[in-house]
């Protein structure tokens, strides 16, 4: 990779949340402030929400790592379930095994926690992420649990966090008791022009940049100008502009580079967008290959499939993806291209860059690794056949640009394909 190159210790643009990484906007200390509210008033939720790739997720780790011992959490980031799932799930997080108990027993077991915490002097706080797929019963259930009280207070502190149409649903009619308990709501904005600059400066110097200028000045109103000061994809387009100075030697990026990672992404300006396209855009990280799009980069897309990837647990192949040139980010969340519901899988564990010339695996520095023929990797050229580990599942590769073998006949010589 590129680190070398540019005397980095780290990868500054990676997908995956990492709290040292964050920059704090006046936007997003904000949020955050309201997140510490809860920790010191019980009267109500907090309800956080922002676009795909924010920053909400990085803003609530941030905030976890940064508690006191004296608070216990019990973190739901897979919202599609259903309420007996949640309390189900909720409980797990707080060590328990529920999971032969019937509803009444996971109440009851749930509210006596909360008692017993709250009299040991311990706070308790229920942080639910992407809380915009939680079903109105689920909800609900979040309200009445909030409701757990001693003669003083309440119990259970609630924060909810999630994509916009989180408050489309808890405006909703069925939900009027619940949007009665909201103390606080607050909306991630994207960052300003100069926020943008700031952010990208703030990652390279947490990566080891130590005031070296990595991105020529007239690269920052480009970014801007492709991003619309969207975490994610600054990341995404800062990534992928350093991987082609680096491929052309340039120990500087210049705004060429930025500009032919912009090509290679197929992306139009950020303020030409439409909101579908920019949800695709930040859901896969990548290419959102519209035809408009196309108009205003100037590029032609490319729809030959160059490489396929087979996502296989037990012997059973569950998704197959064509590969084309652009990026395929692979993770837990929904939010991926390519989504493996599996605690040892990161919310964002790796990508694909596929190239007309490769197709390369990378880590996004998640927790349980990669693995090719038994190695651990970070990064890795992909060949025919090879497959990758990803905890209990596997990801296999097969290079199209391979050409068959042809089969001889009986008398050893080749036969012809037949058309």
């Amino acid at each position: 990779m590129y680190l070398d190159l540019f005397k980095l210790q780290d990868l500054p643009f990676r997908l995956s949340p990492d709290p040292q990484y964050l920059y704090l906007s006046r936007n997003h200390s904000r949020a955050k402030a309201y997140m510490e509210s809860t920790i010191w008033f019980t009267d109500g939720f907090v309800v956080i929400t922002g676009e795909i790739g924010s920053g909400k997720t990085t803003l609530i780790e941030t905030f976890l790592r940064e508690l006191e011992q004296d608070v216990v959490v019990a973190q739901v980031n897979q919202t599609q379930v259903s309420a007996l799932e949640f309390l189900q799930t909720v409980l797990v997080q707080f060590g328990f095994q529920p999971f032969r108990m019937r509803k009444a027993e996971l109440l009851a077991t749930l509210n006596q926690f909360l008692i017993e915490q709250y009299a040991a002097g311990r706070k308790v706080l229920l942080i639910v992420d992407e809380a915009q797929n939680l079903s109105l019963r689920v909800l609900e259930e979040i309200r009445l649990l909030s409701g757990v009280e001693t003669s003083r207070e309440k119990v259970l502190r609630i924060i909810l966090a999630g994509q916009p149409e989180l408050n489309d649903k808890l405006d909703s009619r069925e939900l009027v008791q619940l949007a009665q308990r909201i103390r606080l709501r607050f909306h991630l904005t994207a960052l300003s022009q100069e926020d943008t600059r700031q952010y990208i400066l703030h990652r390279l110097e947490v990566a080891g940049s130590q005031g070296r200028a990595i991105f020529a000045d007239d690269t920052y109103p480009e970014i801007y100008r492709f991003t619309g000061g969207t975490p994610r994809l600054v990341n995404t387009l800062c990534d992928t502009a350093m991987m082609g100075a680096y491929a052309a030697d340039h120990d500087t990026v210049s705004r060429e580079d930025v500009l032919n990672a912009v090509e290679e992404l197929q992306w139009a300006e950020y303020a030409s967008r439409t909101h579908r396209e920019l949800r695709s855009m930040l859901a896969g990280g990548g290419a959102a290959g519209s035809e408009r799009a196309l108009e205003h980069t100037g590029s032609r897309r490319s729809d030959v499939i160059l490489a396929h990837v087979a996502l296989r647990s037990e012997d059973k192949t569950l998704s197959e993806m064509p590969l084309r040139p652009g990026r395929v980010i692979i993770g837990r969340t929904s939010d991926n291209d390519i989504q493996i519901d599996s605690r040892f899988v990161s919310r964002h564990h790796c990508q694909i860059v596929t190239t007309p010339g490769s197709c390369v695996i990378e880590d996004l520095n998640s927790t349980n690794g990669m693995a090719v023929r038994g190695k651990r990797v970070r990064r890795h050229v992909l060949a025919d056949g090879d497959q990758v580990v990803l905890g209990q599942h596997t990801l296999v590769y097969r290079d199209d640009r391979v050409a068959p073998v042809v089969p001889a006949n009986d008398t050893g010589r080749l036969e012809a394909p037949q058309s």
